[in-house]
């Protein structure tokens, strides 16, 4: 448990953030995990005060404040109609609807947390992260990057054309997931400048235990109509080329067996097969 010596609601990110460039110093978020952890706080820094707990929908996509809840994306009636649920099913497996209630976005993407259901689906959509001082990040990069002492303000998610897909693996209800998987078929020719109904698909995997990642699929396309061999042959790919560790969940093997076996019905259920 973490001890706290004082407690500063601020007025504003430059507030915030000039008080976060003090290693004592810590932004809360739900403190769900936080509390769990070892050592001592000089400041607790709370942005509650900012008006970042909205999800905004805008023309070109939504606006998502660090402390927009867990429970409010998942909920939220716009993002679950974009998805086809997909957003909806990556959350309502994290634990249960009280630790739902208070988790927050911003905390859970800032983490980077191996086993995040929210980071594998935000990566498999068109998403951003926006920081105080870093700016407009692809979620990608985000991830990828060391952490550091700047503020996350809020994600971004762009309307990107697109089917998109959830599905988790746990050895028991509200536990953290074994493996997690989101993927999403975009056209080729919103990308590209290409025509002729193909697509590709974009596939995030999550809890391998590491943070997730992205398959590099080489460019391989689809027609709109995945069929049974095009989509084991996509699932055989994906166990190749995601690497997986082992841990007191499950092993290496397993994580990779699951891989192959998850990215494979992604590819049936969104190629209208399952």
């Amino acid at each position: 448990m973490i001890s706290i010596r004082t407690y500063k609601r601020v007025e504003s990110l430059e507030e915030a953030w000039q008080l976060n460039q003090q290693r004592s110093n810590r932004i809360i978020g739900g403190m769900l995990w936080m509390k769990m952890g070892q050592g001592s706080v000089q400041t607790a820094i709370d942005l509650s005060g900012l008006s970042l707990d909205r999800i905004e929908e805008r023309e070109d996509g939504w606006s998502i404040g660090c402390m927009v809840t867990l429970r409010q994306l998942e909920l939220h009636e716009g993002l679950n109609r974009y998805t086809g649920g997909a957003l909806r099913e990556a959350l309502r497996h994290i634990v249960g609807v009280q630790f739902r209630n208070l988790a927050t976005v911003g905390g859970s993407v800032f983490g980077r947390f191996g086993f995040s259901d929210v980071c594998t689906m935000l990566l498999a959509m068109d998403s951003y992260v926006e920081l105080y001082r870093g700016g407009v990040l692809p979620m990608a990069d985000f991830l990828a990057s060391k952490y550091d002492r700047d503020v996350l303000v809020r994600i971004l998610v762009k309307k990107t054309p697109g089917k998109y897909y959830y599905q988790s693996v746990r050895n028991s209800r509200t536990d953290f997931p074994v493996l997690a998987c989101a993927a999403a078929l975009l056209p080729l020719e919103k990308e590209r400048g290409e025509s002729g109904g193909e697509y590709r698909i974009r596939l995030s995997v999550g809890a391998r235990p590491a943070k997730a990642m992205l398959l590099e699929e080489g460019g391989k396309r689809f027609q709109s109509l995945i069929t049974e061999e095009e989509a084991r042959d996509f699932g055989a790919y994906a166990a190749a080329h995601i690497p997986t560790e082992g841990n007191l969940r499950a092993s290496a093997s397993y994580r990779t067996h699951l891989t192959g076996v998850l990215a494979m019905r992604a590819a049936l259920k969104l190629g209208g097969k399952a």
